[in-house]
């Protein structure tokens, strides 16, 4: 019988994980602030019913995750280091010589953000990517690919997809950054974007997400499937975001219902 108080065993995660976990849930919730001290290792041993190295182990999840650091003699204390909340959005307005609006949207919460192109070319199109485009899986889709960072660090993997039917032999198909964003050179085509559709799930990330956003252990990624559309619903753009899970808070604004 577990003693009075403990936290139970969930039987599936390592110890240390179920303590990191706990402890990350306090920090993300605001319950453990910036600059709060963590709960001492012999009080986590009694709580949980674990080793000294237990512990350890666990903090040390959380101080690569830059959640807590330690300060000699003195203890484990929160950090200031808290994901960015973003609101869910998308700027189907061209940008035309203004820096791209996501770099400038971080700006001006204090965060430097940078955007490195990946790739672009021609691909099977993936199932929901082809479901939303109405097309069959696998039909030839162009993409483009890049990598979004905040302060230096990567937080952002994005992938966006358009017909070739749209997209071939004009700026969207071509391996450079574009003016305005791709908002421009759909205006420019005729399709001049106007609202968005968001699917949003959390998982573990893949081998290349967790190597491309150098995750500092196996946490879940923030997937987002957005299908943009024109003035007629038409879709014209799909986009797949992949975020760090420890840089991103997204909020939403619902409509009042009617």
């Amino acid at each position: 019988m577990s003693a009075p108080n403990r936290v139970p065993d969930d039987g599936v995660r390592q110890r240390q994980q179920q303590i990191a976990a706990n402890l990350r849930a306090l920090i993300l919730s605001g319950d453990l602030r910036a600059g709060d001290k963590v709960p001492s290792t012999a009080d986590l041993m009694t709580q949980y019913g674990v080793t000294d190295k237990t512990v350890q182990r666990a903090l040390a999840i959380l101080k690569a995750e830059r959640f807590v650091e330690g300060q000699k003699g003195r203890g484990v204390f929160v950090t200031a280091h808290t994901p960015t909340v973003i609101q869910a959005s998308h700027y189907p307005q061209p940008a035309r010589d203004q820096p791209y609006r996501w770099i400038t949207d971080n700006a001006s919460r204090g965060r430097a953000g940078s955007i490195e192109l990946l790739h672009v070319g021609e691909v099977p199109a993936p199932a929901q990517v082809a479901a939303a485009f109405g097309l069959e899986a696998g039909t030839p889709v162009v993409v483009r690919q890049q990598l979004l960072s905040l302060d230096g660090q990567p937080a952002e993997l994005v992938w966006s997809y358009y017909t070739t039917e749209v997209a071939r032999g004009t700026r969207l198909a071509e391996n450079r950054k574009i003016r305005g964003g791709t908002p421009a050179v759909l205006a420019e085509l005729g399709f001049p974007l106007r609202n968005a559709v968001d699917q949003v799930l959390a998982r573990l990330a893949t081998v290349d997400e967790f190597i491309a956003l150098r995750l500092p252990e196996d946490m879940p990624v923030l997937r987002q499937l957005r299908v943009v559309f024109t003035e007629e619903q038409r879709p014209i753009e799909v986009t797949v975001m992949v975020k760090a899970g420890q840089h991103y808070e997204i909020q939403y604004e619902l409509p009042s219902a009617t």
